[in-house]
């Protein structure tokens, strides 16, 4: 599981790093063709991950992510406030440390049960190690709207 866990981790820090320049202001900017943020793209990432790999699964959110923060950024919001810097320090830490809990929640008995479902994209995902695969799917559609999003802010 490690490979994939590397497969996602290295794109999130490269589009981290290449955010560094951005104020926060323009990570809140919605340029005028576009329903959402950079800053909401990123809590989306976490929050898509944590549906797919837990919810999905049946099982509670781990702790880190509240159900307040996944509610912000779960499929179907958009951005609804100003986030501001203490919210862009929580998703820099829960980008790397959920897939940290992940990696020792799956050493577990946990998702064992994984039901089989289809994605929006048509991907029919039968165990949480398909669901592990098809991560890097859905974070490259929302780093190519960041990279989208950053010409123009």
């Amino acid at each position: 599981m490690s490979q994939h866990m590397d497969i996602i981790t290295k794109p999130r820090q490269t589009i981290l790093n290449t955010l560094d320049a951005l104020t926060i202001d323009q990570l809140n900017t919605i340029p005028v063709g576009f329903n959402n943020n950079i800053i909401w793209n990123l809590g989306h990432m976490i929050a898509a991950q944590c549906g797919i790999w837990y919810k999905r699964a049946g099982l509670s959110l781990p702790v880190m992510v509240s159900e307040e923060f996944f509610e912000t950024y779960k499929p179907g919001t958009k951005p609804e406030r100003f986030y501001a810097a203490d919210d862009l320090n929580q998703i820099r830490e829960l980008f790397f440390s959920t897939l940290a809990q992940f990696e020792a929640d799956r050493k577990t008995d946990m998702f064992d049960n994984y039901p089989t479902w289809t994605t929006r994209y048509g991907a029919e995902l039968h165990s949480v190690e398909d669901a592990v695969a098809f991560i890097p799917f859905h974070e490259g559609l929302h780093i190519g709207a960041i990279v989208a999003l950053r010409k123009l802010v």
